[in-house]
């Protein structure tokens, strides 16, 4: 039997010897100029070996050679994708889109490239003109919605993932998405899509972000079994959510759905202890009007400590930014008696 290394080192062999060929013909051509589908063959064939260098060298020379060959600069953008030069091969994916505005494999790497870069309302651009080419794509639908999702077009990625009904049945990521995009506008139908989707995985993030949609619509008992089994599930260092988060969380619903017991105060101040520090949020919680008078007065307490610990960090921080600046000018006035 055949192994898989023989097979490799044949077909490398191969591209050897074609890319030899290649070139005796290329130095052959006395009087004449090699073309550019000459050095595009070549460049392709290095490109297959792994040979970047190689393969960028003469795909390179294959457009210099026939400026209209838009497939030597598509591969040339994605060797610099290949090696994360995500500046370059993004020029090289938008050259190729000035001379073939509908070139749909360029506009696909373009949009992908630029979501690598950050620039996602560039990216958002370029898949609004791939989905009009294609709109039967449902994975470049569904990274379009996640676009949208990015730019916090929450009813546009809705819309845009609804185009696909039969991949959006059977498809976790797109419903996963879909059931955020509805959470995030405090949609009621987010609820039913959460809990579907959790049936089958399981995701902390998504947990917590099912919880926070229960807790707005008011249902109080499920959304606190949500956020425990979220902070049950969550690794100590999960940073979305964090600990803390997800116990203050759980302090804001017991502050109102037990509003006599003191439960919300202790959870709050073990979300405190844990390392939560918003003053704006607890006080958006006092000011929501739906608490007890001994439970506000108790954050109110909490709050305040929170002023003086804040308070005496500053004090800390400028007290050893003055150190430092001093422990400065002693090295200089030193280095001067030293002259």
């Amino acid at each position: 039997m055949i192994n898989k290394k023989t097979i490799v080192k044949k077909r490398n062999i191969l591209f050897l010897l074609i890319i030899s060929f290649l070139l005796f013909i290329i130095s052959s051509c006395i009087g004449m100029a090699a073309t550019a589908e000459e050095y595009f063959s070549i460049g392709m064939a290095y490109y297959d070996l792994g040979k970047m260098e190689d393969a960028e060298k003469w795909l390179n020379r294959a457009r210099q050679a026939d400026r209209t060959y838009v497939a030597s600069q598509y591969n040339l953008g994605r060797i610099a994708f290949e090696r994360k030069r995500y500046d370059e091969a993004a020029k090289q994916f938008e050259g190729v889109l000035r001379r073939d505005p509908d070139n749909v494999l360029a506009l696909r790497a373009a949009a992908y490239t630029r979501i690598q870069m950050g620039d996602i309302e560039i990216a958002n651009k370029h898949y609004s003109r791939l989905l009009r080419l294609v709109p039967e794509s449902h994975d470049d639908g569904y990274n379009h919605a996640l676009v949208l999702f990015a730019m916090e077009n929450y009813s546009e990625a809705e819309l845009v993932l609804e185009k696909y009904p039969f991949a959006l049945r059977e498809n976790k990521d797109m419903q996963l998405l879909y059931a955020r995009s509805q959470g995030r506008q405090n949609k009621v139908e987010a609820i039913d899509n959460f809990a579907n989707w959790l049936k089958e995985h399981s995701d902390n993030k998504a947990r917590y972000e099912y919880a926070l949609v229960l807790e707005h619509h008011e249902f109080y008992a499920r959304a606190l079994e949500e956020f425990r089994k979220t902070l049950e599930d969550l690794p100590d260092t999960s940073v979305d959510p964090h600990k803390y988060e997800v116990r203050f969380s759980i302090a804001r619903v017991l502050l109102v759905a037990e509003r006599d017991s003191n439960s919300g105060v202790t959870e709050m101040q073990g979300a405190v202890n844990d390392g939560f520090s918003d003053i704006a949020a607890i006080e958006k919680i006092i000011a929501g009007g739906k608490l007890s008078n001994a439970n506000v007065t108790a954050l109110r307490t909490i709050v305040d400590n929170l002023r003086r610990e804040a308070a005496a960090e500053q004090q800390r921080l400028e007290q050893q930014r003055r150190e430092q600046q001093q422990e400065e000018e002693d090295s200089e006035d030193d280095s001067e008696t030293d002259s």
